[in-house]
């Protein structure tokens, strides 16, 4: 198994450091604001690669933290005239319950900045200790020309950086990539005591000391969005190895950037759209395999014409799923042996794409070949029960991993709905076809969809 390591830029071997146990970070959301389509990509990049990491039979211990205190956060908490704390509280249950839809599994640690400060004191205090800070008017700052690896990870030179600086924004800072550890007191913001005085603690240490706390020094994989790279990920390191002395993580990945017209889509820009409006307008579903089908690294240019491709690709799946599902089989018959071949043929290519640094793209290309050959087989050679449950077994190890199907399958119907389409058979069979036809109109209402077929009636929903 490889995996994509930005630190390296090359795919590397996939071995972790405490045998099957793995330690995953993920720097989650800073929650000012409700999340946007480029959350969402971020979350289900991250639940794919831990999903395959579950499925291969590691044992993932996955952080998610919540920044709820910092400029973003105080200042939309005084546009909504709330404090910061009642709008972390506000807008944290809209993640969870727009990450729910999405099936993104809950982290297993979800820590808030808020709740760690005295971890991220402790951190700065071991810096001042090995003398990396210094203090200047408006806080303690990281000194980075102590740290001789920094600009490693996002391959930049510190000397090419500074010569690049147009204008110094503090004058007082002796690197302009210099970094608050700790910023003191101001008037109307959240504070904590600290040996340096009150204050708050700056950004980059926050995940620092959120990480190291509950998955210790080094851990396995260090997660977040491409723009995360620098400089937050570079103080990352430079912050934990220089209190600490070893290294800070061992495989960096990030996901490339959702792009509308060719630039990166964010609130700043005003170019987002949130997870509850695209989820309402084409189904949770819809979404999250629009997200399976580009590589996590890769950047996806968002439109309505590949969401619109992406839920039918998915009611493809479903109804292929509920096809199999509904079969009552027959005995055993000499094709089961050729359904076992594909069936074994489709998990295998499907685990080589995954083991490929987590290569949705082909793995969905081999779920279609699957679905397809399937299908043939189906068609002009029948099933038996046997062949039945090789191919459930194969479509639910990869939902395991791609997650959009229901948990027990597609949904069943209600009993009125049920009776309807009951009705409707009854109907037929005394070829009252206004009857018929008025039927199919009312389930189509309720978003069930009729396709009469040699094998009976069969119905799908819509919106699934």
């Amino acid at each position: 198994m490889k995996i994509y390591n930005t630190y390296s830029q090359q795919k590397e071997d996939f071995i972790p450091i405490r045998d099957h146990k793995i330690g995953f970070y993920v720097c989650g959301p800073t929650v000012y604001d409700n999340p946007h389509v480029g959350h969402g990509r971020s979350a289900v990049a991250f639940d794919i690669v831990r999903r395959y990491l579950i499925y291969k039979g590691f044992e993932v211990t996955f952080v998610s933290n919540y920044t709820d205190v910092d400029d973003k956060m105080i200042e939309n908490a005084d546009k909504k005239n709330l404090s910061v704390k009642e709008l972390a509280d506000k807008i944290i249950p809209i993640y969870e319950t727009q990450y729910g839809r999405l099936k993104v599994m809950p982290a297993d640690i979800h820590p808030k900045a808020t709740e760690n400060v005295s971890e991220m004191i402790e951190i700065i205090k071991q810096l001042e200790k090995n003398g990396h800070t210094y203090k200047i008017s408006d806080g303690i700052y990281f000194d980075v020309a102590t740290f001789k690896k920094y600009g490693e990870l996002s391959k930049q030179k510190i000397d090419e950086l500074q010569s690049n600086v147009r204008k110094e924004m503090n004058a007082e800072k002796r690197n302009h990539q210099d970094f608050v550890l700790w910023k003191f007191e101001k008037p109307g913001e959240p504070t904590w005591n600290s040996p340096w005085g009150k204050g708050r603690p700056g950004w980059h240490i926050e995940c620092s000391a959120m990480s190291a706390k509950f998955l210790g020094q080094p851990f396995d994989i260090h997660a977040g969005g491409a723009d995360l790279t620098f400089p937050h990920h570079e103080c990352e390191i430079a912050q934990s190895e220089c209190a600490k002395g070893i290294e800070y993580v061992k495989y960096w990945i990030h996901n490339g950037f959702i792009t509308v017209n060719k630039e990166k889509m964010s609130k700043s820009l005003g170019n987002f759209f949130t997870l509850e409006d695209i989820i309402n307008k084409y189904s949770a579903d819809a979404l999250r395999f629009m997200f399976i089908q580009s590589h996590y690294r890769s950047q996806i240019e968002f439109s309505d014409d590949i969401l619109i491709k992406a839920k039918s690709a998915v009611m493809r799946i479903q109804d292929f799923y509920r096809r199999i599902e509904n079969f009552s089989g027959k005995e055993l018959s000499t094709i089961d042996v050729k359904v076992e071949e594909v069936c074994a043929d489709a998990l295998n290519a499907f685990e080589l794409a995954m083991n490929d640094d987590f290569d949705t793209p082909v793995a969905v290309a081999v779920y279609y070949d699957f679905i397809r050959s399937i299908n043939n087989i189906f068609d002009k050679e029948g099933f038996s029960m046997n062949a039945k449950q090789n191919v459930m077994r194969i479509i639910d190890r990869i939902n395991k991993v791609f997650a959009i199907l229901k948990p027990t399958g597609i949904l069943p119907l209600s009993q009125d709905l049920q009776k309807l389409i009951n009705e409707r058979e009854i109907a037929r069979e005394q070829k009252d076809w206004k009857r018929a036809d008025e039927i199919r109109d009312e389930l189509l209402e309720h978003g069930v969809v009729l396709e009469d077929t040699s094998d009976g009636t069969k119905w799908k929903r819509i919106n699934s």
